[in-house]
């Protein structure tokens, strides 16, 4: 569990970090774009009132507190699946990534109404119009984390006698 704090700890702090200093620091939300290693890495202000792409983003009060509800009950419902699913310490690492992001997201929420967001990559003649923030990196990468390294068991099995050795059935000679 200790490795599930720290990576969500760090994730979190990472996040709301580059938010304050991109955005209030360097004044993103006023000048709205930033171009950092064009076309690749650029910085453009967003504000999702949704989920990824602005999905569900009406605007609404109600909408902000469902998604709010949502995200934690996610981190919970994670957090107690790691109890006993998640042995590997970057099985925990990925969980911390995962609920690290979410609850950053989560505080952007709380104080704002909507997430920030401010990183835009694009490549080959592609103009992407997304904006996503570090907290989605995490978020992305605790998932593949969990995807690629736990087992896919559902926690420990018990056994129905199926497995037990069985007698050799072979008579000695004589």
């Amino acid at each position: 569990m200790r490795m599930i704090f720290w990576a969500g700890f760090l994730a979190f702090a990472i996040d709301q970090i580059s938010k304050y200093v991109v955005i209030h620091m360097m004044e993103l939300a006023r000048i709205r774009s930033i171009d950092v290693f064009p076309p690749l890495v650029n910085f453009r202000y967003g504000e999702n009132r949704g989920i990824n792409f602005g999905l569900f983003g009406d605007g609404s009060d109600a909408s902000r507190w469902i998604l709010i509800l949502f995200a934690l009950a996610i981190c919970i419902a994670v957090l107690f699946w790691a109890r006993s699913n998640a042995p590997t310490r970057i099985a925990q690492f990925s969980v911390g990534l995962l609920i690290g992001g979410a609850l950053a997201n989560v505080l952007d929420r709380l104080i704002y109404g909507y997430v920030l967001d401010f990183l835009n990559m694009s490549c080959c003649g592609i103009n992407n119009p997304f904006v996503f923030n570090i907290a989605d990196v995490f978020i992305f990468a605790g998932a593949l984390g969990l995807i690629f390294f736990t087992d896919g068991d559902d926690g420990p099995k018990k056994n129905s006698g199926k497995n037990k050795p069985r007698k050799s059935r072979v008579k000695k000679a004589g």
